[in-house]
């Protein structure tokens, strides 16, 4: 099977756009950030005693996800409330859910994709 240019160029524009994805999912308080909202909308105030991060933290992490178009932002009154962006974050994040933190991985025996440290990591070439 023969790749267009037309192809070759459409699946470039697809993997940068995943890496970017990734790249913003590799910071833990970024990704936990992610996990709270797969479960739905929350302000500000509630994410910060979730993760118990400092105010100025969350901010930071909060603008980046911001800026990768990753979550979106919804004021009401004083209250600014946060939530996925895309059906796409949303599948990655239920994904990695499954893979790691669902309940029935958590009796599972080392080698089992059931935590970060038992995952197979895959290595850079």
């Amino acid at each position: 099977m023969e790749v267009s240019e037309k192809d070759l160029d459409s699946l470039e524009r697809s993997a940068d756009a995943a890496a970017r994805l990734l790249k913003a999912l590799s910071n833990k308080d970024r990704l936990m950030i992610l996990c709270y909202l797969a479960e739905g909308e929350r302000k500000v105030g509630d994410l910060e005693a979730l993760l118990d991060l400092r105010q100025p933290t969350l901010s930071q992490q909060l603008a980046r996800l911001r800026n990768e178009g990753l979550v979106a932002t919804r004021r009401s009154g004083k209250s600014i409330y946060y939530s996925l962006a895309s059906v796409e974050v949303q599948a990655v994040i239920e994904t990695l859910y499954r893979l790691y933190c669902a309940p029935e991985q958590a009796g599972k025996t080392a080698g089992a994709a059931s935590t970060p440290e038992t995952a197979p990591v895959a290595q850079e070439r």
